[in-house]
């Protein structure tokens, strides 16, 4: 049979001279897979299918290894892995041997594609670390080279978590003291560990240029010894302090692009700002008696056990905790006072409450509305700032946010809803503590940082029921 690409009519039996088509059209790695998708999704509109005859998938990958290096099987793969995931309605995509594009469509591959970045997840047997594994792993431009975790160093991943099993070839978990040398040579560190413990860390690293996504709290606060107030110890990195850029993707990306530090949002605090900073920049409610009514599922306190955590202790009940005093207050006001840009500092009323359910943050806030100023004002505002936005959702009619909706996914649903009592609106905010709330930010980060369409290895829907 004829090696024949359908709906173009370019045919060839001859693999040299379409090895030789591949070299033309691709001269680099860096130039294929976001102008190719862009182009079959807008222009093919059909399945594209290559035909190889006769011969088998490895003669030909050898022929494009032999004509077109640096190209190698795994690296066909990837990219094949990169069409199958994201390209709209092309999920039974067979681009296994040859990319190859008829005469008259130069000037289209644009776009750029980096290699696969080499990354290090620290922190890997806690809950974020295990949910990050789980992204990264179907992420077409990560390749996890360290996992690591003190008190289960030299173990295989899945005897810590068991639902990763399917994959033969996760690095063994290690201490961070015996990884540095192969941390620093990764593109990426996220750093999954407790507060407190990643600022010597990072500190160790800076002279690297490994790019760093934190996922603890201690880059979160500008001020260093605010940070010493809430967490109760000195910054240890304070030098590095000034270099952190605060990662809320939707609203700091060019800061993000050109960071190497960033401090991954904490999951109360993004569900929180997403709805309010807008609507503070708009000076539609007042920043003064701003209520929030946060209630989370167990995995936001962490894997260590804990007796408040076990079973009895938390099903059939629900408790407020921190009440007065919990650490993400002042990490949600200083995104709020930024967004007022006045000067004057936003204080708010938040009580976090712990509920019997694994997963999920859901987030009561009560504002008061400017004069004039009516809750249709308020979700215009909303649906206008996030209609471009492919993770933030703000619900049509009354239809209110639920964790289960967004439970597993990168998403935050939203909606306001006009109060009984005069001048003031209520706003839902839902997200998946562990996904936008912390690993899936992370990533998006992560996208960010390289340069990659910012819902690569993210757009995985909602697991509902």
């Amino acid at each position: 049979m004829e090696r024949r690409l359908l709906q173009r009519g370019l045919t060839s039996n001859r693999a040299d001279d379409n090895a030789q088509v591949v070299k033309k059209r691709f001269q680099t790695y860096q130039e294929v897979t976001q102008p190719v998708i862009a182009y079959f999704t807008e222009k093919m509109k059909e399945r594209l299918v290559i035909l190889n005859g006769d011969r088998s998938q490895d003669e030909v990958y050898n022929d494009l290894k032999i004509s077109f290096a640096p190209f190698a099987r795994s690296d066909l793969e990837r990219f094949n892995r990169q069409l199958t995931l994201e390209t709209p309605g092309y999920q039974n995509l067979v681009v296994d041997n040859e990319i190859l594009e008829s005469n008259g469509v130069d000037g289209r591959y644009s776009c750029t594609l980096k290699e696969s970045n080499q990354v290090a997840v620290l922190g890997a047997s806690g809950y974020t670390g295990a949910e990050l594994t789980r992204i990264l792993l179907n992420h077409p431009h990560a390749q996890l080279e360290v996992l690591t975790a003190e008190r289960s160093a030299g173990q295989e991943f899945k005897s810590i978590f068991p639902q990763f099993a399917f994959r033969k070839n996760l690095p063994k978990l290690t201490r961070v003291d015996d990884s540095y040398s192969h941390i620093e040579n990764c593109d990426v560190a996220f750093c999954c560990l407790p507060h407190g413990t990643t600022q010597e860390i990072i500190a160790k690293l800076a002279k690297s240029n490994v790019k760093i996504v934190d996922l603890s709290a201690d880059f979160r606060l500008r001020d260093t010894a605010e940070y010493e107030q809430w967490y109760g110890k000195p910054h240890a990195a304070p030098e590095l302090q000034k270099d952190a850029v605060y990662g809320l993707c939707e609203w700091n990306r060019e800061k993000i692009k050109a960071s190497r530090l960033v401090a991954n949002p904490g999951c109360y605090p993004t569900a929180a700002q997403l709805p309010l900073i807008p609507l503070l920049r708009s000076k539609l409610i007042s920043p003064e008696d701003i209520i929030i009514d946060a209630k989370s599922g167990t995995t936001g306190a962490g894997r260590a056990p804990k007796e408040a955590f076990l079973f009895c202790e938390v099903t059939d009940g629900i408790h407020a905790y921190g009440v007065g005093q919990h650490r993400h207050s002042p990490e949600i006001e200083q995104g709020l006072t930024d967004a007022l840009a006045n000067g004057d500092k936003v204080t708010v009323n938040f009580t976090p409450h712990l509920m019997p359910m694994s997963r999920g943050i859901l987030e009561t806030i009560y504002v008061k509305i400017g004069s004039g100023v009516t809750v249709d004002d308020l979700k215009h505002t909303l649906q206008e700032r996030y209609a471009d936005e492919p993770f933030v959702t703000v619900l049509d009619g009354g239809s209110l946010p639920q964790t289960r909706h967004v439970r597993g996914s990168n998403h935050c649903f939203i909606n306001v809803v006009k109060d009984r009592i005069p001048g003031r609106a209520v706003i839902v905010s839902a997200i998946d503590n562990l996904v936008k709330g912390a690993s899936g930010q992370a990533v998006q980060n992560m996208n960010i940082l390289f340069g990659y369409h910012e819902t690569t290895g993210l757009m995985q829907a909602p697991m509902f029921p």
